[in-house]
């Protein structure tokens, strides 16, 4: 059904494959915007789509929304499950509230907001490759393994609308992480940091892109950037771009 410029597509009654089916042909034919109504843990909404449509998804996506898209922007109203933006390209991906485990899977490129908060192994095996440096923002908290196995890439966790005795983050931030930068808003415990992560200067020219990003992030989700502040920041880097070199044979 059209409604304007817009394609509406209600998912309530179709099986995950048939409702991907529906998408790639409605981005194929052209269509600018596709609304879905009715998605309840469809998943791999987004798979593998190229192009600039923009998507926007009332309900709760499934696993492995975003996998491999490049060029797409996808909003979701809601929370998501697991795996958003796996190997993703480029593109843009929105979620208004929490998602699952693993979000932004070896991303490769684009920008991941999501405004609430997050389970384990967030941003495990981002990479980045000359202009494409992939972004994910996390306006709530996050679990363990923050980071994990990092090649690339910028992790920003805001920790917004905490409890004080809230960490911002679990155990093992930044474990077996060989590139990339992490920012953390709020202190965090030695103990929580992974032997391969060590803390680093946010200099003039490293705030500026990390405060674009947040300008772009608060703009997204309708509040005032001017509340980030640098001396609030800890940047956490790799300490060696081959962490786990003695153990190879080559």
């Amino acid at each position: 059904m059209n409604t304007g410029t817009q394609l509406v597509i209600d998912a309530s009654d179709l099986a995950y494959t048939e409702l991907n089916r529906r998408i790639r042909r409605a981005v194929q034919d052209g269509a600018a915007e596709v609304l879905l109504r009715g998605v309840r843990g469809h998943r791999y909404i987004g798979a593998g789509l190229h192009g600039a449509a923009r998507i926007y998804v009332e309900g709760v996506p499934g696993n492995d929304l975003a996998c491999f898209m490049d060029g797409p922007s996808i909003t979701v109203r809601g929370n998501a499950q697991d795996g958003i933006a796996n190997t993703m390209s480029s593109g843009t991906v929105v979620i208004h509230g929490d998602a699952g485990d693993v979000p932004g899977y070896a991303m490769r490129g684009g920008r991941l907001f999501i405004r609430g908060s997050v389970g384990y192994r967030v941003g495990i095996h981002m990479k980045e490759y000359r202009e494409r440096i992939p972004v994910l923002m996390v306006g709530g908290t996050a679990q363990d393994y923050f980071g994990e196995y990092m090649a690339g890439g910028t992790l920003v966790l805001l920790g917004m609308e905490r409890r004080a005795d809230e960490p911002i983050a679990g155990d093992f931030i930044g474990t077996g992480m060989h590139g990339g930068q992490i920012f953390l808003r709020g202190e965090i415990e030695d103990r929580q940091l992974g032997r391969e992560v060590g803390r680093g200067p946010i200099n003039d020219a490293c705030w500026f892109e990390l405060l674009r990003n947040l300008k772009d992030f608060a703009a997204e989700f309708g509040f005032d950037a001017g509340q980030f502040r640098r001396e609030d920041f800890v940047r956490l880097l790799p300490v060696s771009h081959r962490p786990y070199g003695k153990i190879y044979v080559y």
